[in-house]
């Protein structure tokens, strides 16, 4: 696949995964993720798919410091449920990074490595994404702030001439180029920009 140059400008993050290690998947449990990663799981490219996997790189950063974060170890808490806007693509990439999945989960292996349940919505106490340690409780409340980074002001007009059933490949190709430039600023020019991604760590 031929993704837009940026992408391989956009920092991975390399966690350890204790099943993966078990199980024989992964040397050392260790598991890079690139963006790219989380575009192949979404299907596309979009503000809340870069907005999702900043703030889980940011809380993983927090919770973790220079320590690897562990996957699997993480309940993700999201303040909205499932079927409001885009809560179900901001977990499913909160959840490709941490492992944590809903009711059908990985159940565990002797009483161990459980992914189940650690993927929870409608949760109240956090106006977005909380992420809890579980073996040290502590958490780190997520917010995002999108228009931090502003789209283009020709895009409405461009996706509302698209969806008219244009068949104008100019007009295709500049709203394409336009929408990931946006995406790029979110995550190039804005990746540790704390208005963009606010963060309010919680003791245990």
């Amino acid at each position: 696949m031929a993704f837009p140059e940026f992408f391989a400008r956009i920092p991975a993050i390399t966690l350890r995964d204790p099943l993966s290690e078990l199980l024989g998947a992964a040397q050392g449990g260790l598991i890079e993720y690139r963006y790219a990663d989380a575009v192949k799981l979404a299907g596309h490219s979009c503000p809340t798919v870069a907005g999702a996997w900043l703030m889980t790189v940011r809380a993983l950063r927090a919770l973790y410091g220079d320590e690897i974060p562990e996957r699997g170890n993480i309940i993700v808490s999201l303040h909205e449920n499932i079927e409001v806007g885009v809560a179900g693509v901001i977990a499913s990439v909160a959840g490709l990074l941490t492992g944590a999945a809903g009711v059908g989960g990985f159940k565990g292996l002797g009483g161990r490595y459980s992914r189940r349940n650690l993927l929870q919505f409608g949760v109240a106490g956090s106006s977005g994404m909380r992420f809890t340690r579980c073996d040290t409780n502590v958490a780190v409340d997520c917010e995002l702030h999108l228009e931090f980074v502003p789209a283009d002001p020709r895009l409405g007009g461009l996706l509302n001439t698209i969806l008219g059933g244009t068949k104008d490949n100019a007009a295709r190709r500049l709203f394409g180029e336009l929408w990931q430039d946006r995406v790029r600023r979110i995550l190039i020019d804005h990746g540790d920009d704390p208005d963009l991604v606010r963060l309010t760590p919680l003791d245990a």
